[in-house]
């Protein structure tokens, strides 16, 4: 027992190495036990080498096709500036359009593979929730304008455990959504301080989410046949969902069909 525990104590600290043994039975046993952490550790250093190709090669993806997007992207906008005909004219803004889509989906599923494969991790720390809702708010306020819609915020002194980058990015696709979808009205971002955790609502006047379909949202790749015509790739807050998750949180919704809908972030203090 004192063998196999010192085995297992070597093949935790990765320095387990099979050494000779006699032909008793508990060397027999003894043999068997490091054949199968021999046969772990290989296993582990596979999927270790797993790991760094698909790091290559998200890194090629995102490398390879970020200057033809951006070159699409910059023809379209100097041919939209030049004297075309009606229909040629609709046709460049239909392809900026589809260049902006491609563009985005590109950045999101790169974005995806790297906290699915663990080659971003997550670095969560304490701080107050106020500057990361104004940063928010600030990114947003534009374009909720432009849509005359009313971007609210209401001042928090609650604090929560957060990586401040990442939940960021997740606060941002639920209030783009809730922009997308909002045909007039207010958006509203606050937050509540409970004792073991802090809340962030993020609420809106728009279409609301039928009850049917509040489980399926989050799914990757998952959009309503009620938002077809909107532009996306329902990728958004399944993103937010992951990354909220992986720092122990996690996301609610509550919503009335024509009403609007109210998106729940729960951050552990």
């Amino acid at each position: 027992m004192k063998e196999i525990e010192r085995m297992l104590d070597a093949a935790m600290t990765g320095s387990f190495s099979e050494t000779n043994f006699d032909e008793s039975q508990l060397s027999a046993l003894e043999t068997k036990f490091a054949h199968y952490l021999s046969a772990a550790e290989a296993s582990s250093r596979n999927v270790a080498q797993e790991k760094d190709r698909i790091k290559s090669l998200i890194a090629d993806i995102s490398h390879q096709t970020k200057t033809p997007i951006a070159n699409l992207l910059l023809y379209s906008e100097l041919l939209m500036e030049e004297t075309l005909p009606v229909s040629a004219k609709a046709n460049v803004e239909a392809l900026y359009k589809q260049s902006e889509k491609l563009r985005f989906l590109i950045d999101s599923l790169v974005k995806l593979s790297r906290l699915e494969n663990g080659i971003i991790s997550l670095s969560p720390q304490q701080a107050a929730l106020q500057p990361l809702l104004e940063s928010v708010v600030e990114q947003y306020a534009a374009k909720a304008s432009e849509k005359g819609l009313s971007l609210q915020m209401q001042d928090t002194d609650a604090f929560a455990v957060f990586d401040f980058k990442w939940t960021a990015e997740a606060l941002a696709n639920i209030v783009d959504n809730a922009i997308k979808y909002t045909e007039h009205g207010t958006i509203t971002i606050s937050a509540v301080s409970y004792e073991m955790f802090a809340r962030i609502d993020i609420s809106d006047t728009g279409s609301g989410i039928s009850e049917t379909e509040q489980a399926k949202i989050f799914a990757r790749f998952y959009r309503s046949k009620a938002v077809q015509e909107q532009k996306g790739v329902g990728i958004g807050l399944y993103l937010a969902r992951q990354i909220i998750s992986g720092e122990g949180g996690y996301i609610k919704v509550a919503s009335v069909p024509g009403k609007g809908s109210t998106f729940s972030i729960f951050l552990p203090k």
